[in-house]
């Protein structure tokens, strides 16, 4: 192993929360059914921290912060209920004249606040994501071990669940991944964790971008990434984060049709359905025409499913800059739309939710606490407040309410008790 990997392996098994031994390996969830995470991206980082990379992803690479048009988010998150400690100055000012501050998931008090939220409004745990790309020993990768610290100790200490998802897989990353996860189960015990989560009576691992065109990663590849992650010394239940139409590999699918056998290959099947319809009626085309005859092939193949629901989409201030994109390109009609999406899913007979995502401000499909009105967000900057569309009764916490409703929707689809005999 090279030296500098084993130093961060080190570090990070020596990070970890005490609770990670064999004595408290009893997990919160022994299964995903009836269960309800969100995407969490974990990368946002500021110039104070810990990180020693800036301003992560809030800003686009190395430019000015003190510039409007530098942002790289689209949904500003609501910062009033953090300490002195977890507010990151950005030199702007709100429309209100107040001091505008973002955070930074370094800070383990934000992260770990984060999941008090979850709890609160009843959301099960994250799909946490873990990017090919990081996973060299340097700066990145050990601003992502921070994170993942970070989120074990607060799911642990609010009863969550956790997963991680793999993403950015391309063909020059997956011994880079094998690795990782050899590191992260042998060294760091990570699936020790109470909160880690189960299914099948295996870890999940969650690998997202497989039969997509623009990952370079052949079938072959591809499957025996899938084969490592069942036969590794710790073997996992290996959730494929697919293209919209895998089952018919259409248009978001790779077409050659070795891809049919990987894409059945998985013990659960999550396709991607962010930015694939805008409104109620492409939301109830996918559910006919797509998500139905899904169900019904991954019933007869015993593969599990788990659904994505999204609240809106808008990445104008980030990567849709260079392809000019609108602000609010799907809007959230004032929940609405998330609404729509989860009763369709709910009839379908869905069992399984993954809603997309936690914190993803930078293409607008965060569920956290945002700016509810304009004078919420930077002065001189196009954002989408959560008032957008006319929600007068609009308040920062509405996404996680909905988003808790949406867990009680799927565990009421449990089958009751059976009668005493």
């Amino acid at each position: 192993m090279p030296k500098i990997l084993t130093i961060a392996v080190v570090w990070f098994a020596l990070s970890l929360p005490a609770s990670s031994s064999l004595a408290q390996s009893a997990h919160y969830f022994s299964t995903l059914k009836h269960v309800h995470v969100t995407g969490f991206q974990g990368w946002f980082a500021c110039p104070s921290d810990s990180a020693g990379v800036g301003w992560g992803h809030w800003f686009r690479g190395k430019a000015d912060p003190q510039k409007p048009d530098s942002l790289a988010i689209d949904n500003w998150p609501d910062t009033t209920e953090l300490d002195p400690d977890e507010k990151c100055p950005t030199g702007f000012k709100l429309r209100s004249g107040a001091p505008a501050y973002l955070f930074s998931d370094q800070n383990p008090k934000t992260v770990s606040r984060q999941f008090r939220w979850m709890k609160d409004y009843d959301i099960d745990g994250v799909a946490l994501q873990r990017f090919g790309s990081i996973l060299d020993g340097k700066s990145l990768q050990r601003q992502f071990d921070t994170v993942l610290s970070h989120v074990r100790a607060a799911a642990e200490t609010y009863h969550r669940g956790f997963f991680i998802m793999y993403d950015g897989i391309t063909a020059d990353r997956i011994e880079a991944i094998k690795r990782d996860w050899q590191q992260l189960t042998e060294a760091a015990h990570l699936t020790e964790s109470p909160a880690y989560i189960f299914h099948r009576g295996k870890p999940v691992v969650g690998l997202w971008g497989l039969g997509f065109p623009d990952r370079d990663l052949s079938a072959a590849q591809a499957a025996d990434l899938i084969n490592f992650f069942r036969t590794a010394k710790l073997p996992a239940t290996v959730l494929g984060g697919v293209p919209t139409r895998w089952r018919l590999q259409g248009a978001g699918s790779r077409p050659e049709p070795e891809w049919a056998s990987v894409f059945r290959s998985f013990d659960i099947l999550s396709p991607w359905t962010v930015g694939r319809f805008g409104n109620d009626a492409g939301a109830d085309d996918f559910a006919k025409n797509v998500l139905i005859p899904d169900l019904a092939e991954v019933k007869q193949l015993g593969i599990d499913y788990m659904a994505v629901a999204f609240p809106g989409f808008s990445w104008h201030n980030g990567y849709g800059r260079t392809l000019n994109a609108p602000l609010d390109a799907i809007p959230r009609r004032c929940g609405g739309f998330y609404k729509h999406q989860i009763a369709n899913l709910t009839k379908a007979g869905v069992d399984m939710l993954y809603t997309a995502m936690f914190d993803e401000a930078n293409e607008g499909t965060s569920i956290l606490k945002m700016a509810v009105h304009p004078g919420a967000l930077p002065d001189g900057v196009s954002m989408v407040p959560l008032d957008d569309g006319g929600c007068e009764a609009a308040k920062d916490d509405m996404y996680l309410r909905l988003a808790g409703e949406a867990s009680r929707s799927l565990r009421d689809r449990r089958a009751p008790p059976a009668p005493p005999r």
